[in-house]
């Protein structure tokens, strides 16, 4: 097993995670091929995903339903990866928290991230394929935690 490029992978996967946090929509589109396909969010109680055919799509869906005023944090871990040649496929375990000042609301979940790779023509790790199935989803009001205050970087919350 070539360690080098399950660590470029593993990265790649960590790229994407921090640009979807940190609200980096041009690095997050550099993480994906041309072609590349998502699947996200089948909730844990039944329920339909999003699906999206290109990287286009995919950063816009991501933008408009992620973009600036909701604040979110993904870790990711435990990979799983298989190599065949220049593609590969990869399972993570994944937890997240979703915070939605304009509504109040705390979003918490957890998933397993079935992904594939390709080495693309230029010689980068990119994700062809991402999507994952929940295990569980909660949501919260702020009126149910009394005293809950909330502090975040500007960039995360509109002024």
């Amino acid at each position: 097993m070539d360690l080098v490029v399950l660590e470029e992978i593993k990265r790649l996967k960590y790229r994407y995670l921090r640009g979807v946090d940190l609200k980096l929509w041009d690095e997050v589109a550099g993480t994906f091929t041309a072609d590349a396909t998502a699947n996200y969010g089948t909730h844990a109680v039944g329920g339909d995903g999003k699906q999206f055919e290109g990287r286009d799509a995919i950063v816009g869906f991501l933008t408009q339903s992620l973009g600036n005023g909701i604040i979110t944090v993904h870790h990711a871990g435990q990979p799983e990866i298989d190599v065949d040649g220049d593609t590969a496929t990869g399972r993570w375990s994944f937890t997240d928290k979703v915070i939605v000042p304009d509504h109040k609301v705390i979003i918490e979940g957890a998933a397993f991230y079935e992904d594939t790779y390709r080495r693309d023509h230029d010689g980068v790790w990119r994700m062809s394929h991402i999507g994952y199935v929940r295990t569980y989803e909660s949501m919260q009001s702020w009126d149910a935690l009394p005293g809950y205050r909330l502090l975040a970087n500007r960039w995360a919350v509109p002024a």
